[in-house]
Order: C-alpha cells, then structure tokens, then sequence
C-alpha cells in the first residue's frame, strides 16, 4: 500500500489518536492486511506507540497481520450449524479452494474463517462470502457457489 493512500487516511481523521481503530479499519479494507511497514507509519503519524497498535489489530478479529484473499468466506460453526452439517460444509470449502479455517491460498483469492454465530439460526448452515449469506446450504452447492467467484 503506497504511502499516499495511508497518509490520506489519517488526515481523514485530522490525525487524531482517537481514531486508531477507524483508521486501521480502513487500511484494511483497502488493502485487505496490515503490513508491518503500515503499523509503523500509523505509529508516527497517529503518535501512538506501535505496541499499542499490535495489541489492537491482534485482538480484534476483523484485522489481519497477513496477506488475505480477495474473497473471504465465513462459515458459521455454532451450535445449530454445527448440527446441521457446517462440518461438510467445511470440507467442500477445503475439496473446492485447498483452505482451512484460519488459512488464505497461495493466489490470494480465498480466506477462510469460522465464526461462532452469524445470528441467522434458522438459516443453518450459513455460509458467507463477502457479505453475502448463502443459508440452508449443502455441501455440492457451497463447492457451486465458490465456483462463480475469479
């Protein structure tokens, strides 16, 4: 991520400390990881000491210290997905795009990650790519929808 793009994020927020969690939020978003390099610069930028930072972005599981893909999927594995099969659900995911949990491919184009509860019960299993829900979903049909993604 260029220096420019960072630089206009932070004087988004007038540079103000406050603003750690949206600043870094947006950096996310735009390049989808947060790089070490990028920590650094909002360290001094934002005067906010980078063992602070590296707190905060690995606590909160919507940021990532690594390279994730263009797509990210979420699967949901609480109780009443579980029991209605998340675990095959898994495992097509894994037969279709060669990820885990917690596991991004070689090209960059799949993430994947296990939630505890998308609050749509009824629905399960859900699975979830870049925010769009795919519920009562079997197996053959998570391995169809990943298919329609480049």
């Amino acid at each position: 991520m260029d220096d420019d793009k960072i630089d206009k994020i932070i004087n988004k927020y007038q540079g103000d400390a406050s603003s750690l969690i949206q600043v870094l939020l947006e950096i996310q978003r735009e390049n989808r990881w947060l790089p070490k390099e990028v920590l650094e610069k909002v360290s001094k930028k934002l005067k906010v000491p980078l063992s602070q930072i590296q707190h905060i972005a690995t606590f909160y599981k919507a940021f990532s210290l690594v390279p994730r893909g263009r797509h990210e999927i979420h699967v949901c594995t609480g109780t009443a997905c579980h029991v209605r099969g998340a675990p095959r659900i898994l495992d097509a995911i894994h037969r279709t795009t060669g990820v885990g949990p917690g596991e991004t491919d070689s090209d960059l184009k799949f993430s994947l990650e296990t939630v505890n509860c998308l609050g749509c019960c009824a629905m399960g299993p859900v699975m979830v790519v870049d925010g769009k829900h795919h519920g009562k979903i079997a197996p053959a049909k998570a391995e169809d929808v990943l298919k329609n993604y480049d």
